[in-house]
């Protein structure tokens, strides 16, 4: 059953066309993910649905009483209390006379007049709205929620003002939710937690994310909003992926056709005079539909051109840690005697909870803060770019060329002078954009901005700190690309699973207590890790006597748990030939690698031959990886 629909709707505040011809139809229980480019009118959509914009033209029929409650992208900057008092405020203006009630009592003098007096105003209009039963329905949200009712919103994470803010909109006990990046700024625990509690969502759930993994795991379909035009595809991500390119496919082939029509009609209205004069009226009035037809046409938007400004490489040693250890509080360390080799051309993943110190240990690794114990040396010839979006700062006032350049019209770039119009174009920022100021962008397009002023900055090491909220899924991809390509190391801190499997080749995880483990891959990776890793030392049987004292057995230590076993004549032999052997195999990968990345390449080549090597690469990406852990398990028992 329906619960609302869009029939023909059009927006465009004045200029042109955000939405246009809008046909939607939402029924009770799905869960839906809106995708599209950054700035294309996601947020519009969603509040012409609940009703918090007017449509231009066209009409949204919702059902009758239908009851919404939106997240909104960005936390409040002017928004306090307690938990309480924000969540109550959902619920009106009942619910905002119960918090004011409770924290009037927690905190006010109950010995003074004045405070007794207003209570018994607060209490009196409380019972006029007959919203005294909304205060178990509070408690029950702060509950399930996992919220103290008495913190101060203010002292709260990032991450935990918007875990308050959905409470705020769960406690209406909507028909429809509708959460717009729910995601942005949380930590991979706040994220697990809530994907948990959305898939036991009975009502409709309408939800804008560019976490991918976040997609695959809730939305039953996905609604595309690409210039301007929706179109709803009910399957799973994947799926949508595959149909989404055969549709551009197929519009591109009926572009190519309408433009060889229009341009074989324009030949024929330049003929010759006596062409002129015998000409078909009706076929110039097609001419000049087709015209207008091509005129209105909105082409598909570009891609993203992400370059970065090489610096002179760095020494293969970039980073060595040995024996690190730091805290503000000595009894609560931040990171405890971790060490590490950072070698060029490391793509690393932090992982961790906000607050376990993420940040501070990229402070310690690039010199901002000393340890209190151990060393860290670096490379030779490090060019150190970092991108912090929590601390990186836009002038609001400024156009988005002088947040780039203030002062000139070309930068430098890779030994090139360019235009900066021309290089923040590669970064789809329009011409007029470029002259507009940076307090009219959307979060998107101040993520790419803030990326497009890392990128021109001379670098053979690259930090970034979350660099992937508000970026589409296009941009992300490119993002990705560029990462992979770029010769020098990459240090990331990211919740994006989807973006550590595509990028990183090892992880640093806080574990908590200080403990900072390296592994292997990205996040996938990490999680089959942490599941097969086995306690260091194993209890003694409980029926063994302590007072007896057995013999360790030549397979046992003294203390009963187990001793690897030495290697064979047969084991040694493998061990000194398998370094050689993974040069060659990481060789062999490498030469493919750029085969496959040639254009003419695929010229003069069957797609037989390009399947064919491209199954052989992935043959040896899978025996490099046998060899790999072969390697470790030989030679952690060498000794």
């Amino acid at each position: 059953m329906a619960q609302l629909s869009l029939q023909d709707v059009n927006i465009g505040f004045g200029g042109p066309t955000l939405l246009e011809g809008i046909q939607l139809i939402i029924e009770k229980g799905q869960h839906l993910a809106l995708v599209g480019r950054n700035g294309s009118g996601k947020s519009t959509l969603l509040k012409v649905i609940t009703g918090e914009l007017d449509t231009e033209t066209g009409e949204v029929v919702r059902q009758a009483g239908l009851v919404f409650a939106r997240l909104i992208q960005q936390v409040p900057q002017d928004m306090g209390g307690s938990l309480f008092e924000i969540v109550a405020a959902g619920l009106g203006r009942g619910g905002e006379l119960l918090g004011q009630y409770r924290a009037l009592h927690a905190c006010g003098d109950l010995k003074k007049q004045d405070t007794l007096d207003r209570l018994a105003e607060i209490h009196h209009q409380i019972d006029d709205l007959h919203a005294w039963q909304h205060q178990a329905v509070i408690e029950e949200t702060l509950s399930l929620m996992k919220l103290d009712p008495d913190t101060d919103f203010n002292t709260l994470s990032s991450g935990m003002k918007r875990r308050v803010l959905l409470a705020r909109c769960w406690v209406r006990r909507p028909d429809v939710l509708i959460l717009d990046e729910p995601t942005n700024h949380l930590d991979l625990g706040s994220i697990l937690w809530l994907e948990t509690f959305l898939s036991t969502y009975r009502g409709t759930l309408l939800f804008v994310s560019h976490d991918r993994t976040f997609v695959r795991k809730l939305a039953h379909g996905i609604i595309d909003l690409d210039r301007g035009r929706v179109r709803r595809y009910d399957c799973d991500f994947e799926t949508y992926l595959e149909r989404k390119q055969q549709d551009l496919q197929v519009q591109l082939r009926q572009e190519d056709l309408f433009d060889k029509k229009l341009a074989q009609e324009e030949v024929w209205i330049r003929k010759g005079i006596l062409a002129r004069r015998t000409r078909n009226e009706g076929r110039v009035c097609q001419l000049q539909e087709l015209r207008q037809q091509r005129s209105e046409r909105r082409s598909q938007v570009g891609k993203v051109n992400l370059q970065v400004q090489q610096a002179q490489l760095s020494g293969r040693k970039v980073i060595e840690v040995k024996n690190l250890s730091f805290g503000y509080d000595e009894q609560n360390p931040i990171v405890k005697d971790f060490s590490t080799l950072i070698l060029r051309g490391d793509r690393i993943g932090l992982l961790g909870p906000n607050g376990s110190g993420k940040t501070t240990l990229i402070r310690l690794l690039l010199g901002e803060l000393s340890p209190q114990q151990g060393t860290i040396q670096h490379g030779t010839n490090l060019e150190v770019a970092y991108f912090d979006q929590l601390h990186a700062t836009l002038d609001e006032d400024k156009t988005v060329q002088e947040n780039i350049s203030p002062y000139r019209d070309t930068i430098l770039f890779n030994g090139k002078a360019r235009h900066v119009v021309g290089f923040l174009s590669d970064f789809l920022f329009s011409p007029q954009q470029v002259r507009a100021k940076v307090e009219t962008l959307s979060g998107g397009e101040r993520n790419r901005l803030l990326l497009a002023r890392l990128l021109i900055q001379p670098a053979n090491v690259l930090v970034l700190d979350e660099p992937t909220n508000d970026l589409d899924f296009e941009t992300l991809e490119l993002l990705e690309e560029m990462l992979l390509e770029f010769p020098g190391t990459v240090l990331v801190v990211s919740h994006d699973r989807s973006f550590l499997n595509n990028v990183v080749t090892s992880t640093f995880a806080f574990d908590g207590n200080g403990l900072v483990r390296e592994y292997a891959g990205g996040y996938d990776d990490y999680i089959v890790q942490r599941q097969h890793e086995q306690p260091r030392t194993a209890s003694p049987p409980k029926t063994q006597d302590p007072k007896l004292k057995t013999k360790p057995t030549p397979d046992t230590h003294r203390d009963g748990t187990a001793r690897p076993k030495k290697l064979t004549w047969k084991e040694t032999q493998e061990l000194a030939v398998l370094p050689t052997r993974i040069e060659q195999q990481e060789a062999d990968l490498e030469r493919l690698h750029a085969t496959l990345a040639d254009p003419h390449f695929y010229k003069d080549r069957s797609e037989t031959k390009v399947v064919a090597l491209t199954q052989q690469m992935q043959q040896i990406e899978s025996e490099l990886k046998d060899a790999y852990l072969r390697w470790e398990e030989l030679e952690g028992r060498k000794d």
